[in-house]
């Protein structure tokens, strides 16, 4: 099954909403941007998304800001994960108490080989209970949130050994290839499930059905990418 988060949302109702159509993560996010969130905030979605029985894990997303910052928010906002998308070393990651979604971004000059032995040697400093990468586009100085894709063939060639998040770009419409062609662990979503800057719930919902419908195409081969380092 591939697993959907949905990033940046900024009201407790399509963060229900998001959960409530089968969302696995919800990210809340703590950098500089338009749908940064103060600790309350994030807080006040979080634990009414955590008061339903069944929800998904939530996940603070920050870009390089101090260690010791990082896990006291994560402690106060009640997050399950820590994902970081700036320039975040692995040594960094190591001082983070909880499992790590660290962001590699995929630039137009950079062939597979090179992301694959970045994430080799995550994995080797983590370990794959802590960490899961996630794989989005650089475009310029912007560390996420561009709605551009890259290269989808760098996605399938990492994803064939690694379990990774594919972010960028990616909307109800065009998801379900994605995960035909590329068999990701899971997909990351944020401006392609709004309108006009907001988060819209009938989006949100197309987008998971997308994915649950290519994951029950016929073609599609369920690899088993728990076990992979």
């Amino acid at each position: 099954m591939t697993r959907v988060k949905i990033c940046g949302l900024t009201g407790i109702e399509p963060a229900l909403a998001a959960s409530e159509a089968g969302a696995d993560f919800l990210g809340l996010i703590f950098a500089p941007s338009r749908r940064q969130l103060t600790p309350e905030k994030a807080r006040a979605i979080t634990e009414a998304v955590l008061s339903r029985k069944y929800h998904p894990a939530m996940v603070g997303v920050f870009t390089n800001s101090p260690a010791d910052v990082v896990n006291r928010i994560a402690d106060y906002c009640q997050l399950d994960r820590v994902q970081l998308s700036g320039d975040e070393t692995w040594h960094y990651c190591q001082q983070i108490e909880r499992p790590v979604f660290k962001v590699v971004h995929i630039p137009t000059s950079k062939e597979s080989s090179e992301i694959i032995t970045e994430i080799k040697t995550g994995y080797r400093l983590l370990g794959k209970r802590n960490l899961i990468c996630l794989l989005d586009s650089q475009v310029g100085n912007a560390y996420g949130g561009t709605g551009q894709r890259f290269n989808w063939q760098i996605a399938r060639e990492v994803s064939a050994q690694y379990r990774v998040i594919i972010a960028g770009g990616l909307d109800p419409d065009n998801v379900a290839q994605l995960i035909k062609e590329t068999e990701p662990w899971g997909v990351d979503v944020s401006s392609g499930v709004e309108t006009d800057g907001q988060k819209n719930i009938d989006k949100i919902k197309a987008f998971i059905e997308a994915v649950r419908k290519a994951d029950a195409y016929p073609g599609k081969i369920n690899k088993q990418r728990s076990d992979r380092t």
